[in-house]
This record gives C-alpha cells, sequence and structure tokens, in this order.
C-alpha cells in the first residue's frame, strides 16, 4: 500500500476495479481546511483518462511493475510489435497502449511496463525526445519572422509538427514525445 505522498509521474495504481498510471500530479496545501492531491490518471487498459482528488495521507493500491527496454519493429494496422533487446522475444501491442505511436520510427527503444502479477504489457513509454526527418513542408514566408512564427510540417513517421519559418524538407529535427512539439534542428 503507498500513501499520497508516495505519488510520483509513472506510478501505476488500482483505483475502481482498473490499472491507471498517473501522468500528473500536484500537492496542494490550501490556507485553510486539509491538504490534497490532485492528480491526472490515465487508464493503461482502455487510455481513459480521468481527474481525480485524494485527501493527504488517502491509502492508494500500488501496481508493482517491471521496465523492460525493447526495440519497435514494425506495425500492422493498429497493432504494433516489439523486439525485447536482451531476449529477443517478440510482443505485439495495441494502438491504445501506446501515447505517441505517431512518433515511432522502426529500430526505436522504447521501455514497457509490465504488471510483475501476471507479467502483462501495461504500457509503452516513448524517449523523452526522438529525431526525424521532415518529409514535407510548406517554404516559410521571407520576412514573418518578427515573431515566433511556425508552419506545419510532415514528418517521416506520418506525424503532423509545427516548425519555425527555416525548417526545410530534408531537416533532421528533434521534438519533445511529451507534447509532440519542435525543440531544435539536428545538424549532422
Amino acid at each position: 500500500m503507498a500513501s499520497t505522498s508516495d505519488i510520483r509521474k509513472g506510478l501505476c495504481i488500482r483505483y475502481n476495479n482498473d490499472i491507471y498510471k498517473i501522468i500528473e500530479f500536484l500537492h496542494v496545501k490550501p490556507g485553510k481546511g486539509p491538504a490534497f492531491v490532485r492528480t491526472k490518471l490515465k487508464s493503461v487498459t482502455t487510455g481513459k483518462v480521468l481527474d481525480n482528488t485524494f485527501s493527504a495521507g488517502h491509502k492508494l493500491d500500488d501496481v508493482r511493475v517491471e521496465t523492460r527496454s525493447f526495440q519497435f519493429l514494425y506495425s500492422e494496422g493498429s497493432t504494433y510489435h516489439f523486439m525485447n533487446t536482451d531476449d529477443y522475444d517478440q510482443i505485439a501491442l495495441q494502438e491504445e497502449a501506446l501515447e505517441s505511436h505517431d512518433l515511432l520510427k522502426e529500430g526505436e527503444i522504447v521501455t514497457i511496463l509490465f504488471n510483475t502479477e501476471d507479467s502483462l504489457p501495461l504500457s509503452v513509454d516513448m524517449p523523452a525526445n526522438v529525431v526525424l526527418e521532415v518529409t514535407h513542408s510548406e517554404p516559410g514566408v521571407k520576412g514573418n519572422t518578427a515573431t515566433n512564427a511556425t508552419k506545419p510540417a510532415t514528418v517521416e513517421t506520418g506525424a503532423r509538427i509545427n516548425v519555425p519559418l527555416f525548417i526545410n524538407e530534408g531537416d533532421k529535427i528533434k521534438i519533445d514525445t511529451e507534447k509532440k512539439s519542435y525543440i531544435e534542428r539536428v545538424k549532422e
């Protein structure tokens, strides 16, 4: 059993007959009344996100998880195939288990959380950022750089990302996988 003081991003808990992963949390101590923790929970089975508030000291039924590194091989429709980098076992997961599946490139190393009780995969954690090549982008308009102007660009995985005007087709860019936003241009 865990309590609200143990809440952290990525913690898996059993709540309402389902397993949820904490994706955001905030400890709140109002000037009047007891402290509480405001959380955003994501179901690892359905992908549904819900907001919940736990009072301070509330007991939580945490789920023991194990993390393993897997390499993304390929996708078939909404099924994604991964290979364990240690023993070369392969598993197939549905699209709902992945958060940023449109940024997943073949050969990418991801971390998969497994429930230690039944060894079932719970969720897939992407790396913090990925480097992808821009395959399509409209040319930027000269003189429109007084503000942080952006334009949509399509990367090699098919995802659409807003990028600065100076990014052209063929450029490699670093993308934040959590926010799906441009970080910087990568030079070879």
